[in-house]
Parts: C-alpha cells; sequence; structure tokens
C-alpha cells in the first residue's frame, strides 16, 4: 500500500520533473511513511514516484518504482494483489523471471506475458502507473470497484497524476479551483467521481485505464472490467453455502500480510462476521480494534464484547470523548484531501489501529450494499410512484415545499443521479441555490446536464443496490475511508468487495439475496456463527455523538464565520436542534474553502 505521483511533459526538463515528483511525494508522504522512490526517464521526459507502506515482502526488494529485470517495463503501484500467488505460479510456468516476493513484481510480468488483458486478471484494490518503454506508452490503470483513488490531468498536452489532490497543488500542476465543485458537494455531500475540486483533475473511472501516448501526448480511457454476472442461482440452500465458502476464502486471501493486520470490530453484523472468520484463521495473531463512548446513544460495547469474548488474540478498546473530538478537529480538517461530511469516524479509528501497532485491517464495508443493509432498499419502492407523477406538478409545487420535502425538486430530472440525490441528497437545488447565491437552473445544470445516463424503468432492490454502490459507496465510503486510513499510515482491505464475492452476490436471485430485513440473507448464511444478539440487533452505523460535539464547538456554531442569510438562519437552527449536523459541516468547509 503506497501513494504514487508522476508527470510525463516535453514541455518541461528532467529536473524539473523530478522536483515536482518530489514534491507531490513529500505531501503524501503520510500514505507511505517506510520509503520512497523516483524514476525519471529523461528522454522521454517521463518520471514516476512513490511513497511505499510495506506490508508484502518488507525488505528493499519491494522498493519502487520497480522494473523488470530488462527494465522493458516500470511501475509505481498502490494497493494490494489479492490473487498475486496463483499469478506468479502460472507465470512462473511460462518462463517469468522474478527477483522479489512482492505482489508488484506479478504485476509487471503478468503485463509483458499477457499485455492488457492482464489487468482483468487481477483481482485486488490497486491503482498503478505501468511504463512500457519499447512502446513508449503509460497506462494508468484502478481496480474493478474503485477501492483505491488515481487521479489524473491531461492539461496542454501534459499528464499528471496522483493518489490525492493535495499533490497536484503542492507541484503547481493544477492551482485553479473547479467553479462548480460548490454545487456538487452540497448536494452529495462529498465529491462525486469523476469531479475534484480542481479544475481539470479527474478521477479515474473504476475498473478503466487510460491509455496515454508518450510522444503524441494523446490518450484514451478505456473499460476492462465491469462485466455483467448473469443470475444463476435460484436456491437459497445453495447461495447460502456458496456465500460461506466465498466470503471464507476472500477473508484467507485478504489476511496475507507480512506486516501486523487486524480487524475494525464496532459491534454490527458486518465487522462482526469478519471479526470470527478472520479468527478462524489468525486466532492469537489477530487484533481487534473498537472504539466505544461515553454518549449511550451511540455506544455499541455491549455489542463488541459479545464477539470479542468469543475470539483470541489482543483487543484494543478506545474511549472517544468531545475533548478528543475538539483536539483533533483541524488534523482531521487537513487529512480530507477534499471536502466530505464523512470520515471524522474513519480517521479515529484508523489513528488507533496505527497507535496499537497495525498496518493493515479489515473493514466490513460492502455489505450494506450488496445484501440490503440501508432504508433506501425499501424507499426506493416509493420512486416507482412517485416518477408516475407528471413532473411539472412538482415545478409548480417546490416553492411550496418545506424544508424537509424539498428533495421532490429533484423528481423533476429523470436519471439515476437524481434518484440517488432523492434518497440521500445533503441539500435541495433551491437550498443549494440561496446558500451560493446563485440560480436554480444553474445548480440543475451543473447536477444533470450532459449526464447521459439512462433513466430506470425498473424501481427495485437491484437498483438501489446498485445506487448505493455507485455513488454512496464509491463517492463517499470508499473515498474517506482510503484518505483518513493512509492519513495515519494503515491499509484498510474490504473483503466483502473481493472480486469473487461481488461476482458470486450478483450471480443469486434478487427473490433469495433481498428482503424486508436487512442483510437476512447473510446473517442466515452465518446463523452458526454470529451470536443471535448480533444478527437480530437494530441497525446502527458507525455513528458519532456529532451533533452534540459540533454544537459545543465555537468555530463550527459561531454564526460571525458564515455569510448570507440562509447560511445563518441554518446555523440557527442547527443550534436549536432543528438541522442535522453533517449539513452544517458541508457550511462549515464552505467557509474554510474560500
Amino acid at each position: 500500500m503506497c501513494r504514487i505521483a508522476g508527470i510525463i511533459s516535453v514541455r518541461l526538463f528532467s529536473d524539473e520533473i523530478g522536483s515536482k515528483i518530489k514534491l507531490m511525494c513529500t505531501a503524501m508522504q503520510h500514505g507511505g511513511p517506510d520509503d520512497e522512490g523516483i524514476f525519471i526517464d529523461k528522454e522521454r521526459h517521463l518520471g514516476f514516484g512513490q511513497r511505499r507502506l510495506s506490508i508484502i515482502d518488507l525488505s528493499r526488494n519491494g522498493h519502487q518504482p520497480m522494473a523488470d529485470v530488462d527494465e522493458k517495463a516500470w511501475i509505481t503501484f498502490n494497493g494490494e494483489i489479492y490473487n498475486y500467488p496463483a499469478l506468479k505460479k502460472e507465470l512462473l510456468a511460462a518462463g517469468a523471471k522474478f527477483c522479489s516476493s512482492t505482489d508488484t513484481e506479478v504485476i509487471i510480468q503478468a503485463y509483458l506475458h499477457w499485455g492488457t488483458a492482464s489487468f482483468k486478471k487481477l483481482n485486488g484494490m490497486f491503482a498503478f502507473a505501468l511504463y512500457d518503454k519499447a512502446k513508449n506508452i503509460t497506462y494508468l490503470v484502478r481496480d474493478t470497484v474503485g477501492i483505491k483513488p488515481l487521479y489524473y490531468c491531461t492539461d496542454k498536452g501534459q499528464l499528471s497524476f496522483a493518489s490525492e489532490i493535495r499533490a497536484f497543488k503542492v507541484a503547481n500542476l493544477a492551482i485553479k479551483q473547479d467553479k462548480n465543485w460548490q454545487i456538487r458537494f452540497l448536494a452529495y455531500g462529498h465529491m462525486p467521481e469523476p469531479y475534484t475540486t480542481l479544475k481539470n483533475v479527474y478521477s479515474l473511472p473504476k475498473g478503466h485505464f487510460l491509455c496515454w501516448d508518450n510522444a503524441k501526448a494523446t490518450f484514451s480511457v478505456n473499460t476492462y472490467g465491469n462485466s455483467i454476472n448473469q443470475i444463476s442461482i435460484f436456491n437459497a440452500a445453495e447461495a447460502r453455502e456458496q456465500i460461506v465458502s466465498t466470503l471464507t476464502e476472500s477473508i484467507s486471501r485478504q489476511l496475507i500480510a507480512d506486516a501486523p493486520i487486524g480487524v475494525f470490530l464496532s459491534g454490527g453484523i458486518d465487522s462482526s462476521l469478519i471479526t470470527l472468520l478472520a479468527n478462524q484463521q489468525k486466532h492469537t495473531s489477530l487484533k481487534t480494534i473498537s472504539i466505544h463512548f461515553d454518549e449511550k446513544a451511540y455506544d455499541e460495547s455491549a455489542f463488541q464484547k459479545i464477539i470479542r469474548d468469543k475470539i483470541d488474540g489482543e483487543k484494543f478498546d478506545h474511549l472517544v470523548k468531545q475533548p478528543d473530538f475538539e483536539k483533533s478537529f483541524p488534523q482531521i480538517l487537513c487529512a480530507m484531501d477534499m471536502p466530505t461530511t464523512d470520515g471524522i469516524n474513519s480517521w479515529f479509528i484508523s489513528k488507533y489501529a496505527q497507535q496499537d501497532g497495525l498496518k493493515a485491517v479489515l473493514s466490513g464495508i460492502g455489505a450494506d450494499e450488496l445484501y440490503g443493509g440501508y432504508p433506501s432498499f425499501n424507499r426506493v419502492n416509493y420512486l416507482k410512484y412517485l416518477r408516475s407523477v407528471r413532473t411539472s406538478l412538482f415545478s409548480l409545487a417546490t416553492p411550496l415545499l418545506a424544508d424537509q420535502y424539498k428533495k421532490f425538486e429533484f423528481l423533476k430530472y429523470n436519471n439515476p443521479a437524481a434518484d440517488y440525490l432523492f434518497l440521500r441528497a445533503l441539500f435541495a437545488p433551491s437550498n443549494i441555490a440561496a446558500i451560493l447565491d446563485a440560480d436554480v437552473k444553474q445548480v440543475a445544470d451543473v447536477l444533470f446536464f450532459g449526464d447521459n445516463t439512462p433513466a430506470t424503468k425498473i424501481y427495485n432492490k437491484p437498483y438501489a443496490s446498485q445506487l448505493e454502490s455507485n455513488f454512496y459507496m464509491q463517492n463517499q465510503l470508499l473515498r474517506d475511508t482510503d484518505v483518513m486510513s493512509m492519513n495515519h499510515g494503515l491499509e484498510v482491505r474490504v473483503p466483502f468487495l473481493d472480486d469473487l464475492f461481488i461476482n458470486l452476490t450478483e450471480q443469486i436471485s434478487p427473490e433469495i439475496r433481498f428482503s424486508d430485513q436487512p442483510k437476512k440473507l447473510l446473517a442466515d448464511s452465518f446463523k452458526d456463527l454470529l451470536p443471535k444478539e448480533i444478527w437480530e440487533r437494530p441497525k446502527m452505523g458507525f455513528s458519532f455523538p456529532l451533533q452534540k460535539w459540533m454544537q459545543q464547538n465555537q468555530h463550527i456554531s459561531d454564526e460571525a464565520m458564515y455569510k448570507g442569510k440562509t447560511t445563518k438562519k441554518m446555523i440557527e437552527n442547527f443550534k436549536n436542534d432543528k438541522l442535522h449536523w453533517s449539513k452544517i459541516f458541508a457550511l462549515y468547509q464552505l467557509q474554510a474553502h474560500e
């Protein structure tokens, strides 16, 4: 696990490229505290940089950027390839030569033997740049789920890329803000891919690779993954059996590490299940990290104890209080890289995991999206009926709607983004326009103009799964988890998002996969392992008492810091418990980024 960066530019001398990459790597040092490497091809005006967090093969053999023995290809790689032992065995049989025990070298040899077809063979979380010296081509490649971030800029015949947005700014490669980022942020509560806060800097889509011709300074973006799985499992018993074996194998693959590894244990179904399955394989060497609060409404320590009593290994538990939040708040804001209304919980749990000696942890992200763990899986049914109402009625009603019903404004726009925002938006278009002193049409154009994604005609639980996976999980959960954990030099692995587990899940008939009870099939599959108190408990989510804590924060609650009548009124409502903390946190970040 690492942080990567690179520049290809005939407009820059090689020493300039090297200097800028050094700045980029230094800005991301937190994500790779163990080593730094820079490779420069002076003739091609190309440079790769890397900050390393050593997880597999801790020796100097894992130093990056890395090349094969003949230096036909160079790579700078962030992530883990979980099936690298099997791929290595296959490559050795084909005559490949290896100098290390790293998964990085497997990627190089896979490419040299199979070309771009190798990308689809990789099962893991990854973002890498690969330079084919003979073809004078550079590839940027991102995993099929989008677990690891990869941002790029192709301004003025120059390609630059990095794992974090801050790297572009510190190297003066992209400094102008995207003029519409505030609109997107207020709608989503995060920056939706492919957009960022910077002009001309984009996120590479998941399951895609960018092919850059170094000589011509031209590029194309192509898909290599995301194939559709046919539904083939119609028997509940078979589904449960396959879930048990496939998830167990996924966890086994993701426990491979040459550095200390553990599990985030919140006390919910997902983290409890991951913990119990990991314990079957790691026993005394497994560490668990948990958080609890004095505020009983948010405290899950009773459920955490039920699981801890059933496992071996060291168990770390941390009490988080209001003063801890106050003290850490400036560091949390700095760690974000881009504005978000999430990630505070990930920042704290990652901090404690790193302090407790871990370099990698397993997380339960993905189960809710795959098996119907959110209220949206039931609410999506209402969309079918609301979509049958003439959109003109919503246009007429908009000025009359109370704040809590303003999300009906999204029903004027018929595409998946509008459906998602109806279910999960932070602010409605008219609210955003009032906050930013903009026109409602301008807001709608930014959010929906040019979105050619076809509207759905089937509002069901599989559609809700698509929305939650492609918007909320993709843009918020995975991005925030990555940036907050890597801020502490910690790798977070997500077994539920293993390629083979996702493939299996998508083969299960929706009638079996989903039910009115959230994640029933998943819980039923492990009833012999998962305590009844866990799978029968109501869903809580990994939440902090942030409503209270932010009300007591003198900076967030200071009306003098905010501009505009609308915003000041929202601050007043927040203080009187009439507005959720996430909305005020978003407004606070708008002011901080001015």
